[in-house]
């Protein structure tokens, strides 16, 4: 490539441009994950982007409603300046995985509602299957780019070892776990996510791979800029302390 037509290191993975051509719904989305990720010194920044969707039984609203597809449209926005091709792969689980697919600039309007739809039963809260399913896709994609997963539940998992024990060995690998709460703040379930959030370094695992937060009992109230923030207020201390443990590059 001619110096001429070099790319700015500041660039974003998908130029303005061409979400305004590609996804014109998308624009105010994009503009606001700009700023973010300029307040977190995250310009020009380079991960693969993935979302995870509960579909347990208690989240039946949530679909109805458009809340998921709102969430997924905001991840889709951000993923546009992370991930060079634009492309979120799409997680569903309750008390197994339920499905996957992909989202992207192309096909994303009122995509999860169809899918949603498609996939039948919603079980109990399992986050340990939908976790494997995540590090299986990594692994087989053959990168070693640093990964944001963004999980969304609206409770804690039935099976609580198992979620603890995933997240511990996937430390390892350079994914971060941005788990997201969806519904009423003072539920007990979600003791079990900010638990997550604090497990001990090096004893439990060898960096910090996950945050928490919560976006209230009406998530489409949280404003955009809020909800970038919380999604990347962490993510920089992780990836300092994964490319300091050489688990990143």
């Amino acid at each position: 490539m001619p110096p001429n037509d070099r790319v700015p290191a500041s660039a974003p993975a998908i130029s303005l441009t061409k979400v305004e051509r590609q996804a014109p719904g998308l624009v105010n989305l994009y503009k606001s994950a700009a700023v973010s990720l300029r307040k977190h010194a995250l310009e020009g920044a380079r991960a693969a982007v993935y979302l995870v969707l509960d579909r347990s039984g208690s989240m039946r609203e949530f679909y109805r409603d458009g809340t998921v597809q709102h969430l997924a449209e905001q991840i889709l926005g951000l993923a546009a300046h992370l991930d060079d091709d634009g492309t979120v792969p799409l997680t569903f689980f309750s008390t197994d995985v339920d499905g996957a697919a992909d989202l992207d600039l192309s096909n994303y309007r009122d995509r999860i509602a169809k899918l949603h739809a498609s996939l039948g039963h919603m079980g109990r809260t399992n986050y340990h299957w939908a976790m494997d399913a995540v590090l299986d896709h990594y692994l087989d994609s053959g990168s070693r780019a640093p990964a944001l997963v963004v999980f969304q539940t609206d409770g804690g998992p039935t099976s609580r070892a198992a979620a603890e024990r995933y997240l511990c060995k996937a430390a390892r690998l350079p994914l971060f776990w941005q788990f997201i709460g969806f519904g009423d703040p003072d539920d007990n379930e979600f003791r079990f996510l900010h638990k997550l959030d604090d497990l001990a370094v090096p004893a439990k695992r060898v960096v910090d791979n996950a945050g928490f937060f919560h976006a209230g009992r009406d998530p489409r109230a949280l404003s955009d800029d809020a909800l970038y923030d919380s999604l990347l207020g962490e993510f920089p201390s992780w990836l300092a302390a994964a490319r300091a443990q050489g688990i990143a590059p």
